[in-house]
Formats: C-alpha cells, structure tokens, sequence
C-alpha cells in the first residue's frame, strides 16, 4: 500500500512539473507531448487560436512568386520570341494555336485589339492586359495548363517573349529580360484604374423611405423574337465527330503522354488496352482510369461522343 501511494504521488508530482511551461517558452517534457509557448495553456491576445506556427522565411519564400505591374519579383533571365517558338508549340500550341488563335474553348492569346467596346468583345493578351509583367506572371504560375510551375524561369521568359511577339509587340530577336520586362507598353494599358472609391457603410432606411410602388426599372434586356430550333430527322442519327471530340477531351494529355497517357499511334503502348476489345477501352473512357477522370473530365459529353473519340483514338494507332 505505501508503495501505491508513493507512486501516485510521485506520478501527480511529475503531472504538476509537465503542466508548469514557464512564460519564456522553455520547452518541458511531459510523457511524449513537448510543452512549448505554442501549445502551452496560456492567455493569448484576442484571435489566437492556440495553434500553428509563424512561417518561416523559407516558407514565405515558396509562396511569394508574384510579378508586380512595375516587375518587381522578377527573376533574373532572359529570352527571345526565336528562343520560345519551338517551346510553345511543344508547351502550348495544343490548346492556344500555333499563331495564338485559340483552338475549340481554349483561350485566344493574340489579335483582338479594338473589339473591347463589342458585344463580344476578344480579350487577348494583346488587346486586354494592362502590363507585360503579369503575362509572364501567369505562364510562371499557371502553365502549361497540366503541369503549371514545371517551367524554368528562362523558358518562361521564351515563352512570354513569344506570346509578346504573336500580338506584334516585340521583334523576333527582341530579347525580353528581367530588366526590360516591366517597359513593355501594353495597348491597353489605360483601360485600367485604381479603384480608390471609399468603403460605403450604408444604414438601412427607416423613416421617410422611398414608397416602392414608385421604383422603376429604367433598362430591359434586349428583346429577341424566337427561332424554331430546326428539327432532325429521327430516322438519321447524327456521327459524332470523333476527332473534335479527341482533341476537345484527349488530346491535351494524350498528345503529350502527360501522365504516361498513351500517345495514339504508339502500337506498342496501346496493344494491351486493344486487346482487351473496343469495349472495354470505351468503359475506362466513360468511367476514368488512373489520373484520367470520366470522360476526359468533359462532362458534358455524351456515351457516344467519348465512343467516337475513342474510335478515333484506334484509327489513329491502326494507321
């Protein structure tokens, strides 16, 4: 009995000592739970939640890759349109064109100036972003589209000097650096503006309101008469387009092997997945294999579309 009751207090002795985590963070022990100024049971200013950790400067490093208007956070580097061309048809061409017109819903890169008072205006780098530095801020951090951030800083700078060059804003040999960058005039650089309005604190009405029955709508949307949709014959089943459908949905991973996706046209690479039969290849299409996601990750295709693609798919590797 008198053992017991040593260890108990011996043990409570040891709780009290572990709890007592001095004001100035000196680290303690208790059992394999370290109690530190972080974690310890302390009145912490208003919005402190007990947890977590400041950043480090490493950490805040990894984060801060953002380009400002002026270039500031600019690597060093540099490059040509000539040095990114090649590139950005490996890298881009696939969904923004070879020339920068955008290929099925992809974004157009180049042309477009004069069109942003449209009804449908085509905003391009060209003709919509205020400041060169965000483009290459952009590529950096979001492209190419499967893989953003797994360009170098140079192959960036090709890249962006490239698109650049697409909407005639620098010469072929033009080498854009780190220095330059910011310099570029954009078309519309103007069409921009700090918008320096004061917060509005506004305090609902409730006394000499506005008598709601007086409250008009001074605009309407345009009104447009209806048109017929034309009607099929139901005895004529339209094809899909099986290679619309391929490079809507496929191509972007399949062209480049993106993710070991089988390239079409490889015999030795597809033999497996055809010998397993037309079907089967149609069911991993639909339902998503391995990174692939269900159709492609297009949705909002039909059965029978992604069936075309994949037929389209076999045409190519058979040929």
């Amino acid at each position: 009995m008198f053992r017991l009751a040593s260890l108990a207090l011996i043990v409570a002795a040891l709780g009290l000592s572990a709890c007592a985590a001095d004001a100035a963070g000196r680290n303690q022990v208790a059992g394999e739970i370290t109690v530190t100024e972080a974690n310890a049971s302390v009145a912490r200013s208003s919005g402190h939640f007990g947890y977590g950790q400041d950043a480090s400067e490493a950490e805040i490093a990894g984060w801060d890759i953002d380009i400002r208007p002026d270039g500031v956070g600019l690597p060093p580097g540099g490059a040509t349109a000539e040095d990114g061309e090649m590139l950005y048809e490996d890298q881009c061409a696939l969904c923004h064109g070879s020339f920068g017109e955008g290929v099925g819903r992809y974004p157009v890169l180049a042309g477009g100036e004069g069109t942003l008072t449209d009804e449908r205006p085509e905003k391009t780098v060209g003709s919509y972003w205020p400041y060169a530095s965000t483009v290459w801020d952009y590529i950096h951090r979001a492209m190419p589209f499967t893989q953003p951030e797994s360009l170098s800083d140079q192959e960036v700078y090709a890249l962006t000097a490239y698109v650049l060059y697409l909407n005639d804003l620098v010469e072929y040999d033009f080498e854009l650096t780190q220095d330059n960058l910011a310099s570029i005039e954009m078309p519309n650089k103007d069409g921009f503006f700090l918008d320096d309005r004061p917060d509005t604190n506004n305090v609902a009405c409730m006394s000499n309101c506005k008598d709601p029955a007086s409250i008009r709508i001074t605009s309407s949307p345009p009104v447009t008469e209806a048109v017929e949709p034309e009607v099929a014959d139901p005895g004529v089943a339209e094809a899909s387009d099986g290679r619309s459908i391929y490079e809507q949905a496929c191509a972007l991973c399949h062209a480049a092997g993106v993710g070991d996706a089988p390239i079409p046209g490889d015999a030795s690479a597809w033999a497996e997945r055809i010998s397993a039969g037309r079907e089967a290849l149609i069911a991993s299409a639909l339902g998503g294999k391995g990174l692939m996601p269900p159709k492609g990750g297009q949705v909002q295709l039909s059965d029978e579309d992604v069936a075309a693609a994949v037929d389209y798919i076999l045409e190519l590797t058979a040929n």
